[in-house]
Order: structure tokens, then C-alpha cells, then sequence
């Protein structure tokens, strides 16, 4: 297993997202199995959300915490969406109401058309619940869930007014031991123009973290969509630091920020039979290997998370370890040339 080393930690470079699947026994016992088989496989970041699967994604990586110990896991998961427990006896709006909005946790004109909330009550009932959820008294990356959503409502200064509140409620959850590092897991914001109505400006929201928690702040990471097909991290110079127009992936790598990549495989859309010159120009043999090659070897890739519910999906990704990357020159030529 290849590992990255970033603030301390030797995070794996593939990681095991749990996002899928229907929210019943089975598929729980579907993710124990691959979660607990993964960590004995080496592979120690595990990516997930209170919101996933109606909390039973929390609680299931919890169960495989307590069995193999805490130390052997890097545990995210994420806040910002609502969040219905699974084995509630009412009515889903019901609970929500009752639990959320009546105790004034939750005012509706906070909410997204999409369900996103962004407020310091919401992200620290969130967090609390997380905690309980996993079985653990600290969570190693908490990541605000699609901030770009809360730009379909409210105005960039509102915007970031709010990012500034939730970073100093996340601030003090670390200096109260219950956190260790922050940041932001997105879909459209990194990865979309300027001038776009959902782009996040990473340098912007950077200083806002240094103007919060000062030069050792804990915003250290970032989650968004890259692959064959979407290519807009690398290739898209989005971001601007001193002057210097740079791609996500390179702002990031600028700012000391470590990225972890979403939809590597797209939910396996991007597996695909493609003649034998292709498999060897990305030195592998499985077609399921060609879409995680030209992701791990990118420059500025930090942790590729894939989703992964079985074991047979688990054992075949963790293969590709076996195999070298390819040289960071190759992808970018791939990409130039748009020949993948």
C-alpha cells in the first residue's frame, strides 16, 4: 500500500468511500465486511456522511472501529445536509420538525432548496451526532458538506460570513480535542469557472480559516470530483493565488492542502472493455485499473476515495497497488493532447 504523508498522518493512497447503497441490514453488513477487510489490506482512510444512507454508514464504520481499534483509521465524514435517522417510528418531516426546527437548531429560511444547511447549530448538532454514530470521541477530518449549494440562495458575502462562523465553531471542536483537521468536500464548486454561480475561491476561503484560527489553523483539506471524464481539477485554472492563475489542484498543493478525489470511477460508469494497447499504455491489466491509474498518478492527487460496498469491488480496486503509478508527465500529456 502506497501512503502520502501529510501534518502527521500516512494516509492511504486509495480510500474507501460509503456512500451507496440502501439503507438496510444487508448493505450494512456488505460495508462491515469490506471496511474491516480494507483496514487488515492496509487501506486506513475511510470517507463517509451523517447524511449516507440515513446515518447507517456512521454507525456501521463505528462497529469496525470498535472491533479493530481506533488508531488503525482515518475517519471523515461530513455535515451540511439534512439528516434522518434510519430507525425513527414517525414520520421523517415529522422527527425533522420536531427534533430540529421546534428546538430552533434549524430555521427554515437556512435551508437550501437541495437540503443544505450551513450554520454553526446545525454543523454542531451534526458533528455531536457524528461522534455518537462512530463510536468516537474525535473525528480526524470534518468536512463541510457542498457549500457551493448555499450560493443558489444566499449572496457570496452572506457566502462567506457564514464559512466564517462554522470555521470558528470548527476551530474550537480542535482546541476541544474533538477534532483534528477541516475543510471542504464539494461536487461543483472546485471544479466550474469564475464566473459560475457555485465557484469556491480556495484562497479566499484559506484566509478566512487564517483570519479564524491564525496561522495554525486546521483547514487542511479538500474533496472533489476528478476522473477520465472530468478532468476540470487539472485542467481547469480556476484559481487565482498572488496573481497566478492555477488549477484546484495546484492551489491546493500551493496552500498545503491535502486533496481527496471523489467519482474516480464515476459508480464503475467508467469501466469500460477498450482494445489491449490502452491497458498497456497505462501499464495495467484490468479495465477497472485504467480509470484509478490516470487518477493516482495526477499530480496533486492526494487519496483517491472509491465506493466500495463489497468485497469483490475491495479486492479487485486494491490491486492496482501492486502496480507503479505512471509518471505525472504521461497524464498531463494524456490530458494536453486530450488522449486518454
Amino acid at each position: 500500500m502506497i501512503y502520502r504523508e501529510f501534518r502527521g498522518y500516512k494516509l492511504s493512497e486509495i480510500g474507501i468511500g460509503t456512500y451507496l447503497g440502501n439503507p438496510d441490514e444487508n448493505t450494512d453488513k456488505n460495508y462491515y465486511e469490506t471496511i474491516k477487510k480494507g483496514i487488515e489490506l492496509g487501506i486506513n482512510v475511510i470517507d463517509t456522511a451523517i447524511n449516507y444512507r440515513n446515518m447507517r454508514s456512521e454507525i456501521v464504520i463505528g462497529k469496525v472501529l470498535q472491533e479493530v481499534g481506533r488508531e488503525k483509521a482515518v475517519i471523515s465524514t461530513k455535515g451540511g445536509y439534512v439528516a434522518v435517522p434510519y430507525d425513527i417510528q414517525e414520520d421523517p418531516t415529522g422527527w425533522f420538525k420536531r427534533e430540529l426546527v421546534k428546538t430552533e437548531i434549524v430555521s427554515p429560511k437556512d435551508i437550501t432548496e437541495t437540503g443544505n444547511i450551513l450554520t454553526p447549530k446545525y454543523i454542531d448538532w451534526a458533528f455531536e451526532r457524528s461522534l455518537t454514530n462512530l463510536k468516537t470521541d474525535y473525528i480526524d477530518i470534518y468536512f463541510l458538506h457542498n457549500p457551493e449549494d448555499q450560493l443558489l440562495k444566499f449572496d457570496r458575502k452572506t457566502f462567506y460570513k457564514k464559512i466564517w462562523t462554522v470555521f470558528r465553531l470548527l476551530e474550537g471542536k480542535v482546541h476541544e480535542g474533538k477534532l483534528k483537521y477541516y475543510g471542504l468536500a464539494t461536487w461543483n464548486g472546485f471544479r466550474v469557472p469564475e464566473n459560475h454561480q457555485q465557484h469556491l475561491d480556495l484562497k479566499k476561503i484559506f484566509d478566512i480559516a487564517r483570519e479564524v484560527g491564525g496561522e495554525d489553523h486546521h483547514f487542511r483539506f479538500i474533496q472533489l470530483p476528478y476522473n477520465i471524464a472530468m478532468i476540470e481539477a487539472y485542467a481547469l485554472k480556476n484559481q487565482e493565488i498572488d496573481g497566478k492563475k492555477l488549477s484546484t489542484l495546484e492551489a491546493a498543493e500551493e496552500l498545503g492542502i491535502h486533496t481527496y478525489i471523489s467519482a474516480p470511477l464515476m459508480q464503475r460508469r467508467l469501466i469500460r472493455p477498450v482494445h489491449q494497447a490502452v491497458l498497456e499504455k497505462f501499464k495495467v491489466q484490468r479495465f477497472s485499473h485504467i480509470p484509478l491509474q490516470f487518477v493516482r498518478s495526477t499530480k496533486g492527487v492526494g487519496t483517491v476515495l472509491i465506493g466500495m460496498s463489497k468485497t469483490e469491488h475491495l479486492f479487485e480496486n486494491v490491486q492496482i497497488e501492486e502496480i507503479p503509478p505512471l509518471p505525472p508527465e504521461e497524464i498531463d500529456k494524456m490530458i494536453n493532447e486530450r488522449k486518454f
